[in-house]
């Protein structure tokens, strides 16, 4: 029986009309897995997986616990607990597993034409896709897949910054206080919520650019069909979370992405400019570790010249490096007021499915930034009409009233 990367593979060819699928070639584990993502963790079993020789390194890696048994001892990946964070996959030596795949719900809204379709991009996307590949010739590309348009998630992470940031204004007051990020890493949240629950106080009811593009594109096109592109397979799961579910319809990853190009045979590189570019440095630099920390830090000051109190920003990437800093935290043993976690190491560029070294994908991510036009989300004029649009007419206004941008994380 062929194996899960080979099925998808091959509906990706029949997708393009260069092949054709038999059914019985193939589990219907996997089959389902790739028709149906939603009904699965975002981490799936490639291969049957029954006897390990490595102590089963893919459960002892998983700080969630979403590796169980049956009642017949058969492994398998609880959907509601796995995250999605990649370390059981990189912790499996026999490669008995891979990320679940949304490529082929995206190709058939693409071409079934019903309903427009845009592309949520991270804005670790730079040199993803090749050097020469910019977000023009990338928006050009996905028109020619046939998406409606590309939407840059970096100008939500613009709108984050200037929530979190007046968040931070207006909570921390004494030399004590403190503030969690809540706006980027869906690991660094779950890890809060399912490990660290006391210290969720301190995390700001902030939903993650992603859903913030997400619930925004919705509300200005009611009927459309939003896929959010990025490095990171726990997103798919953030997703799926009953409070936010619905802002995107589905998730895929830098390399899913690239089969869907391969497969279409379209070169991103070849293509023409099709440029529309909102976001500000503060927004951009979000792709790398200390990304949203600096973004907030400049955003406060501009917010406040004369505050007391500055933004003392320390930072983790990896699971590991996150607890760690977390229990310092909890030991009074750092002076930082304002706390950052990754999941991954080097952030966002660092992330299970980039198709780039992480070091190349962080300078990337410095010239992103550096080449915008504005730095903070306060001097980006894009980031006002998008709030005129959304109905906020001043700052405090969209401080008390910004549903949009607000999740529930008692759900």
């Amino acid at each position: 029986m062929k194996t899960f990367h080979q099925l998808y593979l091959d509906i990706l060819e029949q997708e393009a009309g260069r092949g054709r699928i038999l059914e019985e070639d193939y589990d219907p584990y996997h089959m389902d897995c790739l028709l149906h993502p939603e009904r699965h963790a975002p981490v799936i079993f490639a291969e049957e997986c029954e006897q390990c020789a490595y102590e089963r390194a893919c459960e002892n890696s998983c700080i969630f616990d979403a590796f169980e048994q049956d009642e017949n001892g058969k492994v398998h990946i609880n959907k509601e607990k796995c995250t999605g964070c990649g370390a059981c996959v990189e912790a499996c030596k026999l490669e008995k597993l891979a990320a679940n795949k949304d490529v082929v719900p995206v190709l058939r809204a693409v071409r079934s034409k019903e309903r427009e379709v845009y592309a949520l991009v991270a804005p670790a996307f730079l040199g993803q896709f090749g050097r020469e590949v910019t977000t023009g010739k990338l928006r050009a590309a996905f028109k020619a897949m046939g998406f409606q348009g590309l939407i840059e998630v970096a100008v939500f992470a613009d709108i984050l910054t200037l929530k979190e940031a007046l968040e931070f204004d207006a909570n921390i007051q004494e030399e004590q206080d403190y503030q969690l990020t809540s706006c980027c890493c869906p690991v660094w949240i779950a890890m809060i919520r399912k490990v660290y629950q006391e210290l969720m106080p301190h995390v700001p009811g902030a939903v993650s650019p992603m859903i913030a593009a997400g619930r925004v594109v919705k509300k200005l096109h009611p009927e459309a069909v939003t896929v959010f592109v990025g490095p990171c397979m726990a997103k798919k799961k953030e997703a799926r979370e009953p409070d936010i579910a619905d802002a995107v319809d589905y998730v895929l990853t830098f390399q899913e992405v690239q089969d869907m190009f391969q497969a279409a045979d379209i070169h991103p590189e070849e293509l023409g400019e099709d440029e529309k570019e909102h976001s500000s440095r503060a927004g951009r630099i979000y792709a790398r570790t200390g990304g949203v920390s600096e973004a907030v830090k400049e955003t406060v000051k501009q917010l406040n010249p004369k505050r007391k109190i500055e933004v003392r920003a320390e930072q983790a990437d990896g699971v590991l490096a996150c607890r760690e800093m977390i229990e310092r935290l909890k030991k009074g043993e750092t002076k930082a007021n304002f706390f950052e976690g990754m999941g991954c190491a080097g952030g966002c560029v660092g992330g299970p499915k980039i198709l780039i070294e992480k070091e190349e994908g962080r300078k990337n991510v410095e010239r992103y930034g550096e080449e915008a036009e504005y730095r903070t989300p306060l001097e980006n004029p894009f980031v006002q009409e998008l709030l005129s649009r959304l109905g906020f007419l001043t700052i405090e206004e969209f401080l008390e009233k910004s549903e949009i941008l607000v999740r529930d994380f008692s759900e």
